[in-house]
């Protein structure tokens, strides 16, 4: 069998997570993919795949192997996009996810400055908070938020995201301003349920020691918009990204607080497949919103 094609069946055989999803994805029978492998394997003298009926996993091997592959296919793919001249000027439909909130208050202007500048690229957007898998359901690329899980998938960082701490200046005024992470026990703090730990909220001391506080308070929503409206009406405190934020920050809507006690970070990244060749539209994208986002983001500007 050829290689290079039971390379490339490998490679989207761990991506999609099984076999019978590898095969949806390449047109092929289960049969054939499995063929595939398993002529790998034979060739190599080594187990790459652990399958069950209900899940696939690599092996240690498998895992060395895959890196190889992504990189030898990637040389390929990229050899072929050299001598293509239709790949010159970038085209075709871009299918991406994103987060809702970030979507709706920074990826949405972005689109349509983008669309401007490439008119022969077409979008379809869908702005979401459940978790996507873009393998299975087809999409060139994702961007997500957080501290991202090892994965076959290739991340690009895009930019910074740091998580504030903020109140309304009538707020502050009525209840004092609190100097340190533990006062947050005295106040009213409200909590995003979608959050991994609602009502703990994570601090760094300017040394660098990690600080928890468990909060309280009558409001909890999986919604930063509720959350913000109640604090700009000085209800309470809000803890969330400064894209949500910041702008309310800049435009003296509310005040951040606690500024030398900061947050760990998180990770504004592009996602897509593992193969080191993206098409010329992805590409061009994701280097379109590392110029707009940046190392400091719009919504960051200003902010202590």
């Amino acid at each position: 069998m050829d290689r290079l094609t039971s390379m490339a069946v490998f490679v989207k055989s761990a991506e999609s997570g099984s076999l019978a999803a590898a095969a949806r994805a390449l047109g092929l029978s289960h049969a054939m993919v499995s063929k595939h492998v398993r002529a790998l394997e034979q060739t190599l003298g080594v187990r790459l795949l652990d399958m069950t009926t209900r899940k696939l996993s690599l092996t240690e091997a498998g895992r060395r192997y895959l890196v190889r592959c992504v990189q030898i296919i990637g040389e390929v793919e990229d050899a072929a996009l050299e001598a293509s001249q239709y790949q010159a000027a970038p085209r075709g439909l871009l299918r991406l996810t994103a987060p809702a909130t970030f979507g709706r208050l920074h990826l949405a202007p972005a689109i349509a400055e983008f669309m401007e500048l490439y008119p022969d690229i077409a979008i379809d957007a869908d702005f979401t908070d459940r978790f996507v898998s873009i393998v299975e359901e087809g999409f060139d690329l994702a961007v997500r938020i957080g501290r991202l899980p090892d994965s076959t998938l290739v991340m690009r960082r895009l930019g910074p995201c740091r998580m504030l701490t903020c109140a309304a200046p009538a707020y502050l005024d009525r209840f004092g301003l609190p100097g340190h992470p533990h006062d947050l026990a005295s106040h009213a703090c409200f909590a995003l349920s979608s959050a991994a730990a609602p009502r703990i909220w994570g601090y760094q001391t300017p040394e660098g020691e990690e600080i928890q506080v468990q909060i309280k308070g009558r409001l909890q929503a999986n919604s930063m918009d509720l959350l913000c409206s109640a604090a700009e009406r000085g209800l309470g405190i809000v803890f969330g990204p400064s894209f949500v934020l910041g702008p309310l920050v800049q435009a003296g809507r509310l005040r951040q607080i606690l500024p030398d006690h900061p947050s760990r970070p998180l990770d504004l990244c592009a996602v897509f497949p593992s193969n080191r060749h993206l098409s010329t539209k992805v590409r061009v994208f994701v280097d379109f919103l590392v110029q707009r986002f940046g190392a400091t983001p719009p919504w960051d500007c200003g902010l202590r």
